[in-house]
């Protein structure tokens, strides 16, 4: 798994990892089991502070994307969407469609964007798949 955070960007450094972290679950680079670095050692390969990398590993256990301990360290486990994540998830996914039909992004455009993420999560999988 490879992250690339980037300390002058707009979005936290924190939110940069958990997203990658995500996009990586989704995508199949990293699976249930899957161990994560420890948060010093992702800190001094990124040269920043470990507790920005807590932060992150704190928010992806909170959203019950991976568990915490103290003899595994940070590992990737399965979860099923449940009613509250699908609650926020929509009202999440509403604003930023909103964004989209407020800047006159045709519907059918956004529509084939939205599909194209979709199709592209798990894409390392299927090519590896005969």
């Amino acid at each position: 798994m490879i992250l690339n955070v980037d300390p002058a960007g707009d979005v936290p450094i924190y939110q940069q990892l958990r997203d990658q972290i995500v996009e990586a679950i989704a995508d199949g680079v990293l699976t249930e089991s899957s161990p994560l670095p420890t948060t010093r050692t992702l800190a001094a390969d990124f040269g920043i502070n470990f507790h920005t990398v807590n932060k992150a590993y704190d928010l992806l256990r909170r959203q019950g994307l991976i568990r915490l301990n103290r003899k595994t360290g940070a590992v990737v486990v399965a979860t099923p969407a449940d009613p509250t994540f699908r609650a926020e998830w929509t009202a999440r996914a509403r604003t930023l469609l909103a964004e989209a039909a407020a800047r006159g992004w045709p519907a059918d455009e956004v529509l084939a964007t939205c599909q194209s993420v979709l199709d592209s999560f798990g894409s390392a999988q299927r090519e590896d798949t005969p």
